[in-house]
């Protein structure tokens, strides 16, 4: 406890990392207080019917991303979202256009041009996906004449999600850690107290159970708690008799050395990639047809056998692909060639860079595998009997963000201790973060 003291002394210290923690509460105190701004020309009073509904399936995670306020009606009720299914479609088109190849070239100038492309885009799935929420909220909530009502709701909900994206930006340019996941997270953790105090009052009253079956929940979410932790933080470090056992490679030379690979080197990127897309089907809810219907429902609920699927096929795909924005084989391989290093048994160079290449193909996909199991558990938990807004927090979509966006501030604020010859935020080791944050990968 006093080395807990003296660490939070040592933290208010030093003048620039005090000054970047007050700045990043006073963005979420703002973006928390937005959250509970209703739109103009709704009710409140009449939402009760509406925020039951949104607990459930699909609906319910998007509420858990906003933090609420996708459930109030709030002017920031589409939350960071739309930015985010624009980041995904971006990145793809990285891979597939020479055009944003070259962007991607061109250093900062091109990444500025990327993330200015984002930006429209997020407009443009904005301007789809508002109408289709409004479309959600009761029609006895709303006091506006329709037209009204849509047109300034169109505009309100746009312009919130974009104010959103610059509170984002300025945490991540005069706070601390990524804007974007810290406002991920302060959405799913502001739902936390709530589903917690809601499934012991399930438990002790109507579902049954009692205050035993209820810890049991907290004890088995402790323990999905510390896979995430150990998925976040993947395998620093892949000997080389291992990584070429995995090959196929025996003749290693007896050498112990170490290659810089990790298990889990996307972090949970793919988990909100796939997540994002997932969401699509309740966005163009709107504009599909009667023969489109039942499809939309199938992935608007989140435990059945489909949704599932494609999901943890998704967080597998997406693994992958982002493994390959990471890890550059080619450029590891000249890296260790220009310092003097090398693979005992594996000539430098070309053959290095395929060495690494189906290391990192076979490590991942165990990872990818177990990524995408932790992911679809809350349709496991609310199988088994768990209330829905409590099962959301057993999987990767909200536990593993949570804890990969925990460790990279914790890691932000480390890394001013220690550059200041104070002692880090833990005396056994330092603290390890993800490969990158939401807002520095997308």
């Amino acid at each position: 406890m006093k080395e807990f003291i003296q660490t939070i002394k040592n933290i208010w210290k030093i003048e620039e990392l005090r000054s970047r923690i007050i700045f990043t509460l006073g963005i979420i105190l703002i973006y928390r207080l937005g959250s509970k701004i209703v739109l103009p020309g709704v009710d409140p009073a009449m939402l009760e019917e509406f925020s039951r509904r949104t607990t459930q399936g699909v609906m319910g995670l998007l509420d858990m991303f906003s933090g609420g306020a996708f459930s109030n009606a709030s002017i920031f009720a589409l939350g960071i979202m739309p930015y985010i299914s624009a980041s995904i479609i971006i990145q793809l088109l990285t891979i597939a256009v020479p055009y944003f190849q070259r962007l991607q070239k061109e250093g900062e100038s091109g990444r500025r041009k990327i993330n200015q492309i984002t930006r429209y885009l997020t407009l443009i799935v904005l301007l789809i996906q508002a109408p289709s929420y409004l479309t959600q909220i009761p029609d006895q909530a709303k006091v506006l004449a329709p037209t009204f009502f849509l047109f300034s709701s169109i505009i309100l909900l746009t312009t919130g999600t974009i104010f959103v994206m610059w509170l984002g930006e300025k945490i991540t340019d005069k706070g601390i850690g990524n804007g974007i996941s810290l406002i991920i997270m302060i959405g799913i953790i502001a739902r936390l107290p709530f589903a917690i105090f809601s499934e012991l009052e399930a438990r002790l009253t109507g579902q049954g159970g009692g205050l035993v079956a209820f810890l049991i929940e907290i004890v088995f979410l402790f323990l999905v708690f510390v896979v995430s932790i150990l998925l976040v933080q993947g395998t620093r470090r892949i000997p080389v008799q291992y990584a070429k056992r995995i090959v196929g490679n025996k003749q290693y030379g007896g050498v112990r050395q170490y290659i810089p690979l990790k298990v889990n080197a996307a972090g949970v990127m793919p988990i909100i990639f796939a997540q994002a897309i997932m969401f699509l089907p309740l966005s163009f809810a709107r504009y599909t047809g009667e023969g489109m219907s039942k499809f939309v429902a199938a992935f608007a609920n989140y435990t059945s056998f489909w949704y599932n699927l494609v999901f943890g096929l998704m967080i597998v795909l997406f693994t992958y692909f982002y493994t390959a924005i990471i890890i550059n084989p080619t450029q590891m391989a000249d890296d260790m060639k220009k310092n003097g290093g090398f693979i005992p048994g594996i000539k430098p160079g070309k053959k290095t860079a395929e060495f690494i290449d189906a290391v990192m193909s076979r490590i991942t996909l165990p990872g990818s595998i177990f990524l995408a199991l932790v992911a679809i558990m809350p349709a496991f938990a609310t199988l088994a009997g768990v209330q829905a807004t409590f099962a959301q927090f057993y999987g990767g979509t909200s536990l593993l963000i949570l804890v990969g966006v925990v460790l990279d501030t914790l890691q932000q604020i480390e890394s001013h201790l220690l550059m200041r010859h104070y002692d880090g935020l833990m005396k056994s080791g330092r603290i390890k973060g993800r490969a990158g944050g939401i807002a520095s990968s997308i």
